[in-house]
Formats: C-alpha cells, sequence, structure tokens
C-alpha cells in the first residue's frame, strides 16, 4: 500500500523535482518506508511505500527492461504470482518479486486488457516516454483512491488532493456545485470534488493522456441478473469463494490482523481468516459500544482481540485532523471511530482486514425495504411484490405520505427504485437545504440529475427493485463515503486495509443471487447469513445491522460540545454560505431537545472544520484542538 502522485508538463527538469518532492511528502503518511521519484523532460512520477510484498526489492518506479515505461502503484493484486507465472513464460523479464512489477510487463502484453485480468485493489500510471503517454486505471469497485486536474498547462494527479495543491500551478478554488448535494448526501456526491477543477477518475475505469488530451473508458461494471439458484448450492458458492477470497487477501510478507465488530460481515472474515490480532473500538458503556460483542465472539471462537473506549474529548479534539486526512468534507460519524480503530491497530500490525462491501453485494441495507418488524407486513408486501409493475407502482403511490404503519415499508419495497430511493444517506431535503443556503450555493446538480445516471444505465434490464438499489449503491455511495473513508483513515496512520468482500469472483456469485435470496421476511442478506453460519454462533450471523454507533446526539446536547460547535458556527465566514442565524437556531433548539437535528447540524459542522482547514487556514495538517478550553 502505498501513495502516487505526479504531473506532466515540459518544465525544466530541476524545475520538476522540487515540486514532486513537495507532492510526495505531504503524503507521507501512505507510505514512510521509501520514497521514489521517476523525472524527464516531459513527466514527474512520485510514489511513497508501505512495504508489504517484497520488503526489500519493490522500491517504486519500477521500469520494463528497456527503460521506456516506467510504473508507481498503491494497492495490492492478490493473484500476481500466476500472471508472473505466465508473462515469464511469454518472455518478459522480471527485476523484482512483487505484484506491481506484473501490471507493468501486463500492460505490454494486453494492453488495457490487464485490467480485467487483476484480482485486487488499484491506482495506478504508466509513463510511456516513447510516445510521451500516460495510462492510469482505478480499480473495479473503487477502494484505492485517484483524484486528477487539469490546470495551467499542467496534468496532475495523486492519491489524495492535497497532494495537489502543492503543486504552483494548482488553482484553489471552491466548487460551489458541491455543497447543496453534500447536504443531502452526507459525503462529496460528484464526480468533479470540493475543489474546482479536481475530479475523481471513476471506479472501473481507465484513461490515456497524450498530447494534453485526456481519455476515460470504461472497462468493468456489476451485471446484475436474475437467476433460480437453489439456496443450498448458492450458500456452498458464496462460503466457497469467500473463503478463497479471504485466503488471497491475506497474501503479504507481514503480519495481517482484522478488525472486528459486532456485526455479521467483519465477524465472517476474521472467523475465516483467524488472525493473531483484531482490533475493535467504542464509545462508553452502553449502546454506542460494539466493543463488548466483538469480544465475546473473539473469546468464543479464539482469537485475540485489543479494544479501546474512546472518549468525547479526544473525538472532539482530533476530528479537525481527520477530515484533513479526508481530503473532502465526510460527515459520516463513522469515521471518527475508524480514525481510532486504524490508530489502535497500527500500533501493531500495517495489514488488516475489514468486512466493507458485503451490505452492498448482497443487499445488508435496511433502506432496500426492511421498515417494519411485522411478520404479516412483510408477507402481504412481498406477495404485492408480484403484481405488473403498474399496480405496485399505484399501489405505492398512494402510501406515500401516509402515516399508518407499514405504509413506510410498503412504498419502499414496492415503488420504482429510481422515484424512492437515493443511497444510504439522506440528511437535509433539497427543500431544506434550498432555504438555508445563500442563493450563490443554490445551483447545483438536483439529487435526481445524480443519481438518475446511474440509473439510467441500467434502464431496461429487468432488474429487481432491490438489485437497481445495490447498483446506485455500488456506484454511489460505497466508492464516495465508505471506500473513500477507508482509505483515508487507514492510510493516515499507514495502516493497509484489505476488503475481501469486494472482490471481483465474489461480485460474480453476488450479482447473480435470486432477489428472494437477498432479502426476505427473515433479514436483510439471507443468504450471505447462511453461509456466515457456517462459521459464526446464531447472535452474531442473524444479528441486524448496526453501522458504527456514535453518540453524536449525546454530545450535541452536552454544554462542552454545544459550545465548540457553535463556535464554528457564529465564525465570520459562515454567512457567505448560510443563514447563519438559522444555523444557530437549529442548534440550540436541537441543544434544548426541542428537536432531533443531530445529523444536519453534524453535516454542516464537518463542512465548516474543513472548509477553515483548506480555505481559511493554507491547508496544513491542524494539531489536535485543546477541548479544556471549552470544557
Amino acid at each position: 500500500m502505498c501513495g502516487i502522485a505526479g504531473f506532466v508538463n515540459d518544465e525544466p527538469i530541476d524545475v520538476k523535482c522540487p515540486v514532486l518532492k513537495r507532492m510526495t511528502d505531504i503524503i507521507a503518511h501512505r507510505g514512510p518506508d521509501s520514497e521514489g521519484h521517476h523525472v524527464d523532460e516531459h513527466a514527474a512520477l512520485g510514489f511513497r511505500r508501505l512495504s508489504i510484498i517484497d520488503l526489500r526489492g519493490g522500491d517504486q518506479p519500477i521500469y520494463n527492461e528497456d527503460h521506456t515505461m516506467a510504473i508507481t502503484f498503491n494497492g495490492e493484486i492478490y493473484n500476481y504470482q500466476p500472471l508472473r507465472e505466465q508473462l515469464i513464460a511469454l518472455g518478459h523479464e522480471f527485476t523484482t518479486k512483487c505484484d506491481t512489477e506484473v501490471i507493468l510487463h501486463g500492460y505490454e502484453q494486453w494492453g488495457a486488457g490487464v485490467l480485467n485480468r487483476l484480482r485486487g485493489m488499484f491506482a495506478f500510471v504508466i509513463w510511456n516516454s516513447a510516445t510521451n503517454e500516460l495510462f492510469g486505471a482505478r480499480d473495479h469497485f473503487g477502494i484505492k483512491p485517484f483524484y486528477y486536474a487539469t490546470m495551467n498547462g499542467t496534468f496532475m494527479y495523486a492519491s489524495e488532493i492535497k497532494s495537489l495543491l502543492q503543486h504552483p500551478d494548482f488553482v484553489k478554488e471552491l466548487n460551489t456545485s458541491a455543497l447543496k448535494p453534500y447536504m443531502t448526501f452526507q459525503y462529496p456526491a460528484l464526480d468533479e470534488t470540493f475543489f474546482k477543477g479536481v475530479f475523481k477518475l471513476k471506479e472501473g475505469h481507465y484513461f490515456t493522456y497524450r498530447n494534453g488530451t485526456m481519455d476515460i473508458h470504461e472497462y468493468w461494471d456489476p451485471a446484475f441478473g436474475e437467476t433460480r439458484q437453489n439456496l443450498d448450492d448458492l450458500v456452498d458458492s458464496i462460503d466457497d469463494t469467500v473463503k478463497d477470497s479471504v485466503a488471497h487477501h491475506q497474501i503479504a510478507d507481514v503480519e495481517v490482523g482484522s478488525f472486528l465488530s459486532s456485526g455479521v460481515d467483519s465477524s465472517y472474515v476474521a472467523a475465516v481468516a483467524r488472525p493473531e490480532h483484531t482490533y475493535s473500538v467504542g464509545f462508553g458503556k452502553g449502546t454506542y459500544n460494539e466493543s463488548k460483542q466483538a469480544k465475546e465472539l473473539a473469546d468464543l471462537i479464539g482469537l485475540n482481540n485489543t479494544s479501546e473506549e474512546l472518549g468525547e474529548q479526544e473525538s472532539f479534539s482530533y476530528f479537525p485532523q481527520i477530515q484533513w486526512y479526508l481530503d473532502e468534507p465526510d460527515s459520516n460519524p463513522s469515521c471518527v471511530p475508524l480514525f481510532f480503530l486504524s490508530k489502535l491497530a497500527s500500533q501493531d500490525l500495517r495489514v488488516v482486514l475489514s468486512g466493507e462491501g458485503a451490505d452492498e453485494l448482497f443487499a445488508g441495507y435496511i433502506d432496500y425495504g426492511v421498515h417494519t418488524r411485522s411478520k404479516t407486513i412483510k408477507v402481504v408486501t412481498r406477495m404485492l411484490t408480484h403484481l405488473p409493475a403498474g399496480m405496485r407502482h399505484a399501489i405505492a403511490r398512494w402510501c406515500k405520505g401516509k402515516t399508518f404503519h407499514g405504509a413506510w415499508h410498503l412504498y419502499a419495497n414496492l415503488a420504482p427504485a429510481e422515484e424512492s430511493f437515493i443511497g444510504q444517506a439522506k440528511v437535509f431535503d433539497e427543500r431544506e437545504s434550498e432555504a438555508l443556503l445563500t442563493p450563490e450555493f443554490r445551483n447545483a446538480p438536483s439529487v435526481h440529475d445524480i443519481v438518475s445516471k446511474t440509473y439510467d444505465r441500467i434502464e431496461g434490464k429487468g432488474l429487481s427493485e432491490i438489485k437497481k438499489k445495490q447498483y446506485l449503491d455500488l456506484h454511489q455511495w460505497m466508492p464516495g463515503d465508505i471506500l473513500l473513508k477507508a482509505d483515508k483513515l487507514t492510510m493516515a496512520h499507514s495502516l493497509e486495509l484489505r476488503v475481501p468482500l469486494l472482490d471481483t469472483k465474489l461480485m460474480a456469485v453476488a450479482e447473480k443471487v435470486p432477489t428472494k435470496y437477498l432479502i426476505n421476511d427473515e433479514n436483510t442478506k439471507y443468504a450471505f447469513r447462511q453461509a456466515a453460519a457456517r462459521h459464526l454462533p446464531k447472535e452474531w450471523y442473524d444479528r441486524e445491522k448496526l453501522g458504527f454507533p456514535v453518540p453524536i446526539k449525546k454530545w450535541l446536547r452536552e454544554e462542552q460540545y454545544c459550545k465548540q460547535v457553535r463556535s464554528m458556527f457564529e465564525r465570520d465566514f459562515v454567512p457567505r454560505f448560510f443563514d447563519q442565524q438559522a444555523l444557530l437556531r437549529m442548534l440550540d433548539d436541537n441543544y434544548a431537545g426541542k428537536t432531533n437535528d443531530r445529523r444536519k447540524i453534524w453535516t454542516i459542522y464537518t463542512f465548516l472544520v474543513w472548509y477553515d482547514i483548506y480555505f481559511i487556514h493554507d491547508g496544513s495538517k491542524p494539531e489536535p484542538l485543546d477541548m479544556s478550553a471549552a470544557a
């Protein structure tokens, strides 16, 4: 696991070198072990290394046989060994034993076709000095980040936006279109980031850059469908593939541990992997602390577990630093415990496994259509899903806005996904955002504009409403929030996170699961849970999804922390974005218990903290706050 950064322009080499050094130094946390540079008349490629495979011989850049191509790579390729043998048989000569070199020679042999041969997570660039062409790609799911911009004649790229800010051709400007969608989605929802002119390369895409022109192409996309598999065969297939994927994700020349929560996903991974070390965190001693259940499971199945209880002051103290690492504002409360969980594990290890991806692949979210505990309502709703589409949709529209128990469950299951579902996060309604925002920030892509681009790709394919929702989350929520924070907040502590449930072979199994085995009257991700049942006690494989519980409701009704947020809401730059008095009323009413607007408050507070770091100040890493003054 590493960090990459670089640029293409025709500045002299002695001008390029110090710029590239600044770009890689700012992301040294991604690779504290070593650094490497390739600089010529037209390009500069930089690299920071966290040594995982071929500890002594895997330094980058790595070159092909005649030194006309150089690669820098962030990620892991889990099937690199058989690919290496195949390429050697085809006549390629290797100078290392690392996975990076397989991509380079694979590109020489197969061009962009190498991407569909790779099993792993990756973001990389290959510079061809003979043709002055840059080739780059991001992995199938978007596990690893890749940002790019073209400014003042320079094409620049990096694993983190903060690297781009170090380039003298970079123009730092706020993307005014990003704020309004963020208020609904809680994370950066556009391809263009909060920094105007900076874009994310989408998951499953590659690009070529030559003579000032960037061409982007898709190489992979999930192919959801419907089959008639029987449950036993399906469960066999899921479990066999999970075990195979976990084994591949444990390939390393260093120890591989695992995160462990009270949920089925990380528990399944840890139970199969059986690492020497697992790690858990939680807040206090009540419902916000999953570490107790994680420790119980570890004891039951014979695993070592290290846990830590998180404090409120510590959480607020490090919150600005968390947003600095993220590059863009993300108000998902789980960012806070993930930061400290990563810090805890990094004291012992360089690599951990985690359970991200199962909810998207196997339909684990209650927002896919579980809004009642009534078995009767579930059964009736399931029967109604077999009606012709027109009748289903008519019933759904009749239920919309009704208040009887089961109305929302009926609507969510019978309405077209395109009308009823925007993904896993919804904080502000658009009308609420517009009422709070100043005119400058109201003109932005609508929620419908954003999600319809994804829904349009699967129009007419006959997918169930659940599978449409999965498809949207795989392209919106997962790369935009879940994987972004997973990468940035583990790498903040020089820790590599591996996600064996986000694997192309497991995706091939998941995309064909019959809808009736995704969510049924018993639970979400039903077939996946049956596979996990082969390794876990019922209390764990059948447990409802909790997420990463964070006590922001409690925090925002405690004087010390409410004051901390209020001091930010009162800053003189806030009226540029928001109706400041309306913000303060929202905060005070929530503190007094008149309303419960904690997610809205947290989302705005997050944005303002981020903006303060990157625009009011110079974008340098903030020190932890002194919370004693607010006490």
